[in-house]
């Protein structure tokens, strides 16, 4: 079977000529339908005649790998090109356009464009990434690793107006929040929001992904909603991320957000926003297990199961005496090691190391560092109450400068 390829770049701006080599216009772009194909079909070519916009369909066009692209019709149809829906022009739409590639989860930006021809018929396979200039020289010099198989690639609908395009949530929904972060950090606001839309369908997912983000782009997509709305996002959201979220939106905005919280979300914040956030009680979560230390491994091991705590802050279960006051701690893998009938007050080790809500971030990265701490209680001066713990992750994050993603090339679009 023969396969012919060609590049984008190489076929637009190319005359269409007749059986007698008469020039019959000048091909302005090459029409795709997408569809649930991973490479989707070549319809046909726009031509530029006399001053206006032609579409002549794939089965009057003769190879666009010759030198000269024929046309194989009788006659041409004058009525000017209307776009159907679902079509892309790929020179307008996508080319030199972002695209998501849902292999790795970047963006990519579409230098050219390769169409190929299996059994007469002509179908996008690819998009090079490479910069300009290089494109041309891709099969040349035998750099075709560093095509993009399109199946993997996803337009954005704001690029394709009237192809009523979705960014599928199923495929967004594979990647890591953190990654879906990264793509619409490197993206413009419009694509971003195109992006925040498709994951709306799932509310858990659109919370990570607001966690994952930058607080400059929160604050960006939050000014476009409503209260309510907000609101949404917040509820779902770890309490301490949406504290902090919540200080950086128009102070007028602060009250009416807060008030639409769920009461149990709202009591959180309202604690969290008491505290500085520059310290261990500004960055906390309230979120962790305690248990009393009169029970066994087995009643531990199910209060883990039963909590709704982020995964971090369960891998130190802490344990209380009757009036509730912190008397030990024990790692999560011990109590996974040790018979479940076993007394919990043979498994916990003393008042564990530990963090005051005063202290700074520098001050409580130092104590987790030398105890090689991945989670710290936050008590209160008296030692007897936890009012939360911070998390290793948490505290990386805080410490790190903003805008460090893009800083060390985690968001950006890839060339």
């Amino acid at each position: 079977m023969d396969t012919n390829i060609v590049l984008l770049s190489r076929v637009v701006h190319r005359h269409l000529v007749d059986d007698a080599g008469d020039r019959i216009g000048r091909i302005e772009d090459v029409v795709v339908r997408l569809g649930d194909v991973p490479h989707p079909p070549v319809v046909g070519i726009v031509v530029r005649f006399a001053g206006r916009d032609l579409f002549v369909p794939a089965r009057k066009v003769g190879s666009l790998a010759d030198g000269e692209v024929r046309f194989l019709g009788k006659r041409v149809d004058l009525r000017r090109f209307e776009r159907r829906e679902g079509e892309v022009l790929l020179a307008r739409d996508l080319l030199t356009r972002n695209l998501i590639n849902f292999v790795g989860g970047k963006l990519i930006r579409a230098h050219d464009i390769i169409v190929a021809q299996s059994d007469g018929a002509w179908s996008v396979v690819g998009v090079d990434p490479s910069r300009p200039g290089l494109a041309g020289k891709l099969f040349s010099r035998g750099d075709a690793h560093r095509v993009v198989d399109f199946a993997s690639i996803e337009p954005f609908v704001s690029h394709v107006p009237t192809a009523k395009l979705r960014i599928p949530y199923r495929k967004l929904a594979k990647l890591h929040p953190a990654q879906i972060a990264d793509l619409v950090e490197a993206a413009s606001h419009e694509e971003g929001e195109e992006i925040i839309e498709a994951v709306g369908e799932d509310v858990e997912l659109e919370a990570d992904v607001f966690e994952e983000l930058d607080m400059v782009h929160q604050v960006e997509f939050l000014e476009s909603r409503s209260d309510e709305e907000a609101a949404r996002i917040l509820d779902r959201m770890a309490s301490d991320d949406a504290a902090d979220l919540l200080l950086e939106i128009d102070q007028e905005r602060r009250i009416p957000v807060l008030a639409y919280l769920e009461p149990g979300q709202q009591a959180k914040v309202k604690k969290l926003l008491s505290y500085n956030s520059e310290t261990a009680g500004g960055l906390m979560s309230p979120d962790f297990v305690a248990v009393r230390v009169t029970g066994d491994v087995a009643a531990a091991l199910g209060a883990v199961r039963d909590s709704t705590a982020p995964s971090a802050a369960l891998n130190v279960v802490y344990a209380t005496d009757d009036a509730g006051h912190l008397v030990g701690s024990v790692a999560l893998a011990t109590l996974v090691r040790t018979d479940a009938a076993t007394s919990l007050s043979e498994v916990i080790g003393d008042e564990p190391s530990h963090v005051h809500p005063t202290w700074d971030l520098h001050r409580t990265a130092r104590l987790m560092s030398d105890f090689n701490l991945t989670v710290a209680p936050v008590v209160d001066d008296d030692h007897k109450t936890i009012l939360g713990v911070v998390t290793i992750d948490d505290l990386v994050e805080q410490l790190l400068p903003q805008g460090w993603r893009r800083e060390f090339g985690m968001s950006r679009v890839e060339e």
